[in-house]
């Protein structure tokens, strides 16, 4: 039996990049996944390679964030898992910032999983059924670079968040855990590379020459760790933030 056989699970922000490798995964260890994106040509060819169902959402819409889980408890029965995998990561510092910039960042990367966590909690307390969380954050909850403060500061509040609702709803057996996932190749990354910082062809290679393990984090690696952390093989963990990075928070040379 695959880790996930039988749970019906939720990523948000499931068309690309981690987000569709979480899908992958889940779908190899049994679950019936259900997974969001915004543009719909992506999402159903991600469907049809996948065998996951595809829900069109734009997830900054708090409405349409609480109805990806909606959606999925009315056309499956429940809903045993979610993951919150949607992320913007446009650049902007504390001086450049506008307010529609920081607003987009706390709509996608703060607002939309706190709504979507609203909704499942409620479905899973609902039925007094356990269930399990996984929020995809950022190191840069730990400070981030000058060029990502907007960022930087929505994703501390996630993983605030993340402690918060995993305290709250320990007793209703709901495990709430985030990951904070350093420099990662995905195709995003290699839109955000191109667009902010005139990255050519072999910006990976230079990346990766510049990390101590040689390579950026790797989309199915951190897919595996986030099916681990959904399922009964993580035992009791909640509440955790773990950071997923081959650089080491407070380590000096």
């Amino acid at each position: 039996m695959g880790l996930l056989e039988d749970k019906v699970v939720l990523v948000n922000g499931g068309s690309q990049g981690v987000g569709a490798g979480i899908v992958r995964a889940a779908v190899r260890e049994g679950a019936t996944v259900v997974f969001t994106g915004r543009r719909a040509d992506v999402g159903e060819k991600s469907a049809v390679d996948t065998g996951a169902h595809f829900m069109r959402a734009d997830l900054a819409d708090p409405a349409q964030a609480r109805g990806s889980v909606v959606r999925t408890v009315d056309a499956h029965g429940r809903i045993d898992c979610l993951v919150n995998a949607a992320g913007l990561t446009s650049r902007g510092s504390l001086l450049d910032t506008t307010p529609e910039l920081f607003d987009q960042h706390m709509a996608i990367n703060l607002r939309a999983p706190f709504f979507a966590m609203q909704a499942a909690v409620a479905d899973m307390t609902a039925r007094q059924a356990p269930g399990t969380i996984v929020n995809i954050g950022s190191n840069c909850a730990h400070g981030g670079p000058p060029h990502l403060a907007p960022y930087s500061a929505a994703k501390a509040g996630l993983a605030g968040l993340t402690r918060n609702a995993a305290h709250a709803h320990r007793w209703d057996r709901i495990r709430i855990n985030a990951v904070n996932i350093g420099w990662t190749d995905t195709e995003g990354e290699d839109a955000t590379q191109r667009a902010f910082h005139d990255a050519g062809d072999d910006w990976r290679e230079t990346a990766a020459a510049s990390l101590p393990m040689g390579k950026l984090g790797q989309v199915d690696e951190i897919a595996d760790f986030v099916v681990f952390l959904l399922s009964d093989r993580s035992g009791v963990v909640t509440g955790s933030v773990i950071d997923w990075d081959q650089n080491v928070l407070g380590g000096q040379d």
